[in-house]
């Protein structure tokens, strides 16, 4: 930003040139200053191609390529070439036809996906490469396909009068953004809340998918987005992700931290947990103040799906932001995670019972403390950006998918760790981004 220099003030001391008790002359007027000039900060970057990309380490010299275990990244991506080569990029880093030659060769890969891989793409760098890397898993539930006095919390479908507007098909400036609302008269406006869900706005329209037995759990599984549901008789319900009402997501985790409600490293899942089930009507306020609320479909295939409608790989799928990264993309991810350890006597709870489990840190939520039971081992890893989510946002952020059962919620609760990310893109593509020379800038 520019300095403006301030003039000093010439002062004429003619006091000592005039006789005593004569009347003294005023000092001039200092100049007039000029107003400083009006200055606009640049626009921060909305897309990777805006933020600018730089050359990559050659992919050989990573440290952990050459000893990782690669195939389950082959297919991995294999799964996204059906939308990689039809959809358009939100970040601006590649074109549609830039996927073809590597997704031609994706069924044979797995024969040599080191070959693969260093074949048919390019290292680059996003921004600093640097960010903030968390997880999330698939949680499970205690529910029902008809309502009881145990199951009687409804999960709703996505509602038909829902509706998704593309900005980007009105303005060029806006592309890549969308919004959610309703049409009322002849105006699109808000959808309801979750408070006006839960009282009832969608009673009576026939979108009831599924119940659960406990409205606290049920919210954590909104912050997922996916999960299984225990039916009565034994058998799963798998459910995933349908739509979002799109209003504000609120980590209520951080809420408590911030209110100092919850001490610092109490604000795990079952801490959090404990304290809505302690003071029902404050809880019951504070979920609300969540404003955003998950509608679910049945999966009955493969599941849980991630945003680009395909199923995601436990530890190979990652949610990222696609105004930075193209969903679809391989990413190297070099981070630390929390290995869970047995429980000491330190680490274990009253009359011994093993430590309250840590929250799950995904798409839309607040990192909680790490438990004192866990052990941060390096972690690197070749994984594919096949998911998004409401709080991963910008360059460089990461929510790393687990899978289900103990460890995969304990590791995505304990996750919240510094990384660093290397973003592959198709060879064709990387080299129109760095042709001019090292790096690529709008």
């Amino acid at each position: 930003m520019r300095r403006l220099l301030t003039l000093a003030s010439l002062t004429v001391l003619a006091a000592c040139a005039t006789p005593r008790g004569a009347p003294t002359a005023p000092p001039p007027s200092p100049p007039v200053q000029p107003p400083p000039a009006a200055t606009t900060p640049p626009p921060a970057a909305t897309t990777a191609a805006q933020l600018g990309v730089s050359a990559g380490p050659v992919l050989a010299t990573l440290p952990g390529w050459t000893d990782a275990d690669l195939k389950p990244a082959v297919e991995a991506f294999r799964k996204s070439c059906r939308a990689v080569t039809r959809r358009t990029d939100a970040s601006g880093l590649t074109q549609a036809a830039d996927w073809a030659d590597a997704c031609a060769a994706a069924p044979s890969g797995a024969a040599d996906p080191r070959a693969f891989f260093e074949t048919h793409f390019t290292a680059v760098t996003v921004g600093s490469g640097t960010g903030l890397n968390t997880g999330y898993f698939e949680p499970e539930l205690v529910g029902s396909r008809t309502p009881s006095a145990v199951h009687a919390v409804p999960i709703y479908r996505r509602p038909s009068d829902l509706i998704e507007v593309d900005l980007g098909l009105f303005s060029d400036n806006l592309k890549g953004r969308r919004i959610r609302g309703r049409v009322k008269g002849q105006e699109l406006v808000l959808y309801h809340d979750r408070g006006a869900i839960e009282d009832g706005a969608l009673a009576g329209r026939g979108l009831e998918l599924a119940y659960a037995a406990d409205p606290y759990e049920l919210f954590f599984l909104h912050i997922q987005g996916s999960g299984r549901l225990r039916l009565p008789d034994g058998s799963v319900m798998r459910i995933g992700y349908d739509g979002q009402n799109g209003r504000e997501y609120l980590g209520i985790g951080r809420a408590l931290r911030e209110r100092n409600i919850l001490p610092p490293g109490g604000a795990s899942m079952d801490g959090i947990l404990a304290w809505l089930r302690a003071n029902p009507e404050e809880g019951r306020a504070l979920m609300r103040e969540n404003k955003s609320y998950i509608f679910f479909k049945e999966l009955t295939g493969e599941g849980p799906l991630g945003a680009l409608n395909m199923a995601l790989t436990p530890e190979y799928s990652v949610a990222a932001d696609p105004m930075f990264v193209p969903l679809g993309a391989p990413l190297w991810i070099d981070t630390t995670i929390p290995e869970p350890v047995a429980a000491t006597a330190s680490a274990a709870g009253p009359n011994g019972a093993a430590p309250a489990r840590p929250a799950a840190v995904g798409p839309d939520r607040a990192s909680p403390a790490r438990p004192a039971a866990y052990r941060m081992t390096p972690f690197r890893r070749l994984m594919v950006a096949q998911d998004t989510g409401g709080a991963i946002k910008g360059p460089n952020r990461f929510d790393l998918f687990w899978g289900a059962g103990e460890r995969a919620r304990k590791v995505a609760g304990g996750l919240s760790s510094q990384g660093r990310a290397t973003l592959l893109l198709p060879k064709a593509a990387a080299a129109r981004l760095l042709s001019g020379g090292a790096q690529a800038r709008p």
